[in-house]
């Protein structure tokens, strides 16, 4: 990675190398030392930013849930929002996919996270992070649409939300270990018929479920 690929101010230039050694070379590549020389700066610029390796796993999870924030603001807000959250449950699994050692930072796993956030006073972490919530806040409106729409049963939006982002990243996490190979389409297969089935529960009919999440597809 040369140095000249990396622009931006000094944290977000350290940020970015992290990012990229991470998505190349996993968990274990993200050190003081790598990151500072993808960056051609001495390691004491990175302890004097971030304090040490967790504080920039930390700001590299945060990086993620900006990216994703981001993707969601792209999607466009529709009469339907059934497509328009399945639409977002599609572009985490893209992200997911992207930079799979990164999903697992934003999402606290440890299959391959061999560094983790760090915890105590003033650590971000997940749910914590106000980058984090900024891209939630788009699942909660559109959630709190569907509601309004009448299509489901009242609920409360963020219990709705809690539980859609809960079927969607078990899908996800289940998914980047291999454990749908025996089916040639997952996202089709599995995941469009788990979603139908959730509004179903939550009152919907199955065909007008089917028909937005098909649309979602169709995107």
């Amino acid at each position: 990675m040369a140095v000249e690929e990396i622009a931006g101010s000094v944290p977000e230039r350290l940020v970015a190398a992290a990012v990229t050694l991470l998505a190349e070379e996993g968990p274990s590549a993200i050190k003081v030392r790598s990151v500072a020389a993808a960056c051609g700066l001495s390691t004491m610029v990175v302890y004097s930013h971030f304090g040490g390796v967790p504080e920039l796993v930390g700001a590299v999870a945060d990086h993620g849930f900006g990216e994703l924030e981001r993707g969601f603001a792209e999607i466009p807000v529709t009469e339907d929002p059934v497509t328009d959250l399945f639409a977002m449950g599609i572009r985490c699994r893209r992200t997911a996919q992207a930079n799979p050692h990164l999903y697992d930072l934003m999402f606290g796993l440890s299959t391959r996270a061999t560094y983790r956030p760090a915890a105590g006073a003033g650590a971000r972490l997940s749910g914590h992070s106000p980058a984090f919530k900024a891209g939630y806040a788009h699942v909660i409106d559109a959630c709190a649409r569907l509601v309004a729409s009448g299509r489901i049963s009242p609920a409360e939006p963020e219990v709705l939300a809690a539980s859609l982002w809960s079927y969607v990243h078990g899908f996800i996490s289940l998914e980047l270990a291999d454990h749908f190979v025996e089916f040639e389409d997952p996202l089709t297969q599995v995941l469009v018929p788990m979603g139908v089935t959730f509004c179903v529960g939550l009152g919907d009919t199955p065909d007008r479920a089917l028909a937005s999440h098909l649309a979602a597809l169709s995107r």
